[in-house]
């Protein structure tokens, strides 16, 4: 357990150190070639209600999605997660300037007190973040747990989609029996189907 929990970490630091080597005009082509093929996709594209996800250090940069979703009047849903009881909410969100507010690690999220909650068995398709992906669907996040619980709460119909650079797809990642795989990953160069 504790060895996996090590090559995790190094495996990280691996995509971070890959990552930090690319200039910001390449990030920049990168992630506007995985917005288009987001925006291209089918099962996006017919999705009435779409889960994102607001981008923490070295995830894909969800700013344009999100502001393009809102430009083409796609429901935009995001998570709240409740550390507290590991538990989680769904808001939708009808303003990026005014429904969120600034949680813990001063990472941005949802405003309940501003924004509407959502069943989850009406998501279509979740967008899921992550710092490294391998051809089967395998997820390495941020090491906080929040996503591979969340994962089996969402309704068997929705795809489970990653957006992710080519640089954070690696030969395999190390899987714990709690961690959970995604159905897709959309890239700057390709679309991988879980083998």
């Amino acid at each position: 357990m504790e060895d996996l929990k090590e090559k995790k970490l190094e495996l990280r630091k691996k995509i971070e150190k890959k990552l930090n080597t690319l200039s910001r005009d390449d990030v920049r082509k990168k992630l506007k070639r995985i917005e288009n093929q987001l925006f291209e996709f089918p099962n996006f594209v017919e999705a009435a209600t779409a889960l994102l996800y607001l981008h923490r250090a070295h995830e894909v940069d969800s700013r344009h999605i999100l502001k393009r979703c809102k430009q083409i009047a796609k429901e935009i849903v995001l998570p709240l997660f409740n550390s507290s009881s590991n538990g989680v909410q769904i808001f939708k969100v009808n303003n990026m300037n005014t429904d969120l507010k600034t949680g813990p690690g001063n990472v941005l999220e949802p405003d309940p007190d501003r924004c509407k909650p959502v069943n989850i068995g009406d998501i279509d398709i979740a967008i899921i973040p992550g710092i490294a992906f391998d051809e089967k669907g395998a997820r390495l996040g941020d090491g906080s747990g929040h996503y591979d619980r969340f994962i089996p709460k969402l309704p068997p119909t929705a795809r489970k989609v990653a957006v992710a650079l080519e640089e954070q797809i690696t030969s395999s990642i190390p899987m714990e029996s709690h961690d959970k795989h995604v159905d897709i990953i959309i890239t700057d160069k390709r679309i991988i189907y879980k083998i």
